[in-house]
């Protein structure tokens, strides 16, 4: 979802700064949910079956809506049914339209309200940021408000939190950099902001719900992981997807806030950080034996 313009410092269409890696070739537009060279592309992908998911608003009313002036911006979802009351003609008076299929579709509106936060980031389009990554971001950080306070955050060079983000297995310096220009941009802030804060009296637009662990009844639960050195019983990969089932965010660095860390044969700097920090390291033969319930 590149903005189209290879502008050094700022975006064209909506004014907001253009970021760019090293050797490539094309520059991103930071302000994803406002930028009108990206805006139905970002809202259609907002509403699809793996974001929100709300029935009876496709792609082609999207372009339709937008064409119109009544959806510019995701919160504009979720009062169209309020100022469909003040539009002339209303929806049910369009070609194609009618009493029902308007009510159907606010009311499909309506149900779409509350939404995991795995999806709600998925929503938002992040560069980079597909349904893998926000769900591993959504494991990691539980609720919106944590993760939208430690991103901000993490924009301090030296903060923990940075160091924190970076931990999370899967989450790349590139990655982690273009979250923190989307969170960081103050376009994408206001949209925010009008879709998850409270309207005065009024409950928030949307309801991000929090995260939900598998129910697994382990000591491992919201602990922090990181694995280091050669494990002897277990691959990597199925170490990782063990401690994940049981409710464990698994990281690829130690931080203070690592709970555990599972140091194998050939283990170096990890391990050596971890005593440092005067974190809990276990062999990988304690680690089983924790996780099976023996403590």
């Amino acid at each position: 979802m590149s903005c189209p313009f290879l502008f050094p410092r700022q975006c064209p269409a909506c004014g907001s700064r253009l970021a760019r890696e090293a050797g490539e070739a094309d520059a991103v537009c930071t302000g994803g949910l406002i930028c009108p060279a990206q805006a139905v592309e970002r809202l259609r992908h907002f509403v699809s079956r793996d974001a929100f998911d709300i029935e009876g608003l496709g792609a082609k009313h999207i372009e339709v809506f937008h064409a119109k002036g009544l959806i510019r911006t995701p919160a504009d979802i979720f009062t169209l049914e309020a100022r469909d009351g003040r539009s002339a003609p209303p929806l049910r008076e369009w070609e194609g339209w009618g009493e029902k299929s308007a009510r159907n579709l606010f009311d499909a509106i309506r149900a779409a309200r509350r939404v995991p936060l795995d999806r709600f980031i998925y929503a938002l389009g992040i560069h980079q940021v597909g349904q893998a990554t926000a769900r591993l971001l959504a494991r990691h950080y539980l609720s919106w408000d944590h993760f939208r306070q430690s991103l901000a955050a993490a924009r301090l060079e030296q903060d923990e939190t940075r160091a924190e983000l970076l931990a999370i297995n899967g989450i790349g310096a590139g990655m982690a950099r273009d979250l923190l220009e989307f969170m960081a941009e103050p376009h994408n802030q206001e949209v925010l902001d009008a879709l998850t804060r409270p309207r005065g009296d009024e409950p928030p637009l949307v309801a991000v719900t929090d995260f939900e662990r598998p129910p697994a009844a382990s000591p491992v639960a919201g602990k922090t992981v990181v694995f280091t050195g050669s494990l002897e019983r277990l691959t990597r990969s199925e170490a990782k997807a063990r401690a994940e089932a049981l409710g464990a965010n698994v990281a690829g660095a130690v931080s203070r806030k690592t709970d555990f860390v599972v140091a194998g044969p050939g283990a170096g700097s990890k391990e050596r950080k971890a005593r440092e920090l005067g974190l809990t390291v276990l062999t990988e033969a304690q680690w089983l034996e924790l996780i099976a319930g023996g403590g």
